[in-house]
């Protein structure tokens, strides 16, 4: 049997609709991939209070944004201020961070949290899955109604959103999901201003952002 890897946005959740979708998942562990894992537009999914809802419910929690966040400290990653996923996802840390990642999914039922609702305007996916999904695993984003759906679908989705057609003659099925993974990564990438303040989703960033 293949290891399973969920995926889930807290979105505007109460913190009773999050732990029901996790529950249903049977999720066991959260691995939290923000790389600033605090909200103030949704309390209850900053860090400390997330930790304390999740023991009550029995469900492990650890933090990985420093190791998988879409923000890097590390400036070699950025051109002109904007973080290059490509770059990020072959730092050492990052590579570390994915390691962690499946070698807990051997034992654990782990859902890998952001914020954004949908997977493909989040990181958690064009970052982070997109470096797993040739790994011996399938990869099941949960929706916020409680569906799931399988990365390769969400993929056909991001082909559509980019304006991508999965049918061309002198393209491989492949290469065309590679340039939509592309272009989304650079739509939604972080970005510094000028003051070194800015959201942690660039362009697509909106009321479900934890910052």
């Amino acid at each position: 049997m293949r290891d399973v890897l969920h995926t889930i946005g807290h979105s505007t959740h109460s913190i009773e609709q999050f732990v029901q979708l996790l529950r249903e998942q049977r999720i066991s562990a959260v691995a939290d991939v923000r790389s600033r894992p605090y909200s103030r537009m949704n309390p209850q999914f900053s860090r400390d209070n997330l930790k304390v809802a999740l023991k009550v419910a029995c469900i492990a929690y650890v933090s990985l944004g420093n190791e998988l966040g879409a923000r890097s400290d590390d400036q070699s990653c950025y051109i002109d201020g904007k973080v290059q996923y490509e770059r990020l996802a072959h730092t050492p840390l990052f590579r570390s961070g994915l390691t962690r990642l499946v070698d807990g999914i051997r034992s654990h039922r782990i859902a890998l949290m952001c914020a954004e609702k949908d997977p493909i305007t989040c990181h958690r996916m064009i970052l982070v899955c997109h470096e797993l999904r040739r790994e011996p695993m399938d990869i099941m984003h949960i929706r916020a109604d409680g569906t799931l759906e399988s990365n390769a679908d969400a993929e056909k989705r991001l082909i559509e959103t980019n304006g991508l057609s999965e049918l061309e003659l002198f393209r491989s099925s492949d290469e065309i999901v590679e340039e939509a993974y592309q272009r989304q990564g650079k739509r939604i990438a972080w970005v510094e201003t000028v003051n070194g303040t800015a959201n942690e989703f660039g362009a697509l960033a909106d009321a479900e952002s934890p910052l």
